[in-house]
């Protein structure tokens, strides 16, 4: 049973992607922007740690596909389990914040700072979700190389919500100040 489950990380993954894809033809119209150069080179980052994370052979042939776990049960259940766990809660997070999500750094049409669902946990629970599943899938498969994916994802992330960040004190003040105090940023009680 457990040897069957890593064939099922890349179609939830996938499954993943086409809801985005479809969820972000309703957003509403683009207002601001913040840093979108700087925005986009790490969305590209992410997009090719992920490749790379599902990409056994080009990790053969840079030396990263030496494991760091072993498989076995464990390691399939605890990565599944974190894949579809940072997957769910990524997917809460882009039905909570609706039309008002945007793949760059950028305030919509009638932009409201949103504090509920995930966002009660986490101020970027998109970035958080998406980070466990990459830390999930690496386990799953074992490899140092999901180890470097999983560290490019994380630095990414974590330098654009810094970044998002900045927009939002700027475009919201003070009440984003009081969300920021309220809630952290990628970790529960944490960061």
């Amino acid at each position: 049973m457990w040897t069957s489950l890593p064939d099922l990380v890349g179609p939830m993954w996938l499954a993943i992607f086409i809801i985005w894809a479809i969820s972000g033809l309703s957003v509403k119209n683009t207002v601001g922007s913040h840093s979108e150069a700087r925005a986009r080179v790490l969305v590209w980052i992410v997009m090719l740690a992920w490749f790379f994370l599902f990409n056994p052979k080009l990790q053969r042939e840079i030396a990263l596909s030496a494991t760091f776990v072993p498989f076995g049960p464990a390691a399939v259940y605890t990565g599944c389990a974190l894949t579809s766990s940072g997957l769910g809660f990524a997917l809460w997070a882009r039905f909570t914040i609706g039309r008002n999500w945007g793949g760059l750094i950028t305030v919509q049409e009638g932009h409201k700072i949103v504090r509920s669902g995930p966002y009660s946990i986490v101020r970027h629970p998109i970035y958080s979700g998406f980070m466990l599943a990459t830390l999930g899938t690496a386990i799953v498969f074992g490899t140092v190389g999901g180890l470097v994916s999983t560290a490019l994802v994380m630095l990414s992330w974590g330098y654009k919500s810094r970044l998002e960040e900045r927009y939002m004190i700027q475009q919201f003040g003070a009440e984003y100040e009081d969300y920021r105090r309220d809630v952290k940023g990628l970790i529960p009680g944490i960061w």
